[in-house]
């Protein structure tokens, strides 16, 4: 089976089970989103989701966020991992964002990873879930499960990305990649489960 041929069936299966994909984090505009998955580094979704609520309520634009101390919004954000370097780059970017994007998030990746905070996969997330635009955010879900499917070769996040661009057609991108991680949470998580994660052994019988 080609690269292409795995490529196809993961799609098509993923697309079975996952039909409606909803964006894993809540938010009501991109500055939200983008707050939220910069906040989302090395913690889960679901916490950030707890954590969000009570922060937007009190800074839910750049302009009031960047009214808040450093202190303030750690205390916001204190459940989350990082929450004291997270807290600065929150204050930071929204900084950035009032003085010299007028308080509108921009949209081009340039712009977006000059922001404190915002690496690469936060701003394809935001140009993603946020704008629309066709991008491929490659996530630790998504590196392993196509590095365990062998789409990519998976030495880094960069090439994995470059490979899933390669794989699928840009029509699928945004869909796609919430697809992966909503498998790779509930049938592959990194510790396995054999049972339940079938997409090994349509791709590879013989090894089943």
């Amino acid at each position: 089976m080609t690269k292409k041929q795995r490529a196809k069936i993961v799609q098509e299966e993923l697309e079975k089970l996952y039909p409606e994909v909803p964006i894993p984090l809540d938010h009501k505009d991109a500055y939200t989103l983008m707050v939220a998955v910069a906040l989302s580094a090395q913690t889960t979704d679901k916490k950030v989701n707890q954590v969000t609520p009570s922060l937007f309520a009190v800074a839910d634009t750049p302009e009031k966020m960047a009214k808040l101390s450093v202190e303030e919004i750690k205390e916001l954000i204190k459940e989350i991992g990082l929450s004291n370097s997270k807290a600065k780059n929150l204050k930071k970017m929204a900084e950035v964002l009032v003085e010299k994007f007028h308080s509108v998030v921009p949209q081009t990746y340039e712009e977006l990873e000059s922001l404190a905070g915002v690496g690469h996969k936060t701003a394809s997330v935001v140009m993603s879930q946020g704008f629309g635009f066709p991008a491929f955010p490659v996530d630790t879900h998504i590196h392993r499960l196509m590095t365990q499917w062998k789409l990519t070769s998976g030495k880094n996040v960069v090439e994995t990305e470059r490979d899933a661009k390669n794989l699928w057609d840009e029509s699928v991108w945004n869909k796609l990649h919430l697809q992966i991680i909503f498998y790779g949470r509930e049938y592959s998580p990194a510790r396995g489960n054999k049972e339940k994660d079938f997409i090994p052994k349509l791709l590879f019988p013989d090894k089943a």
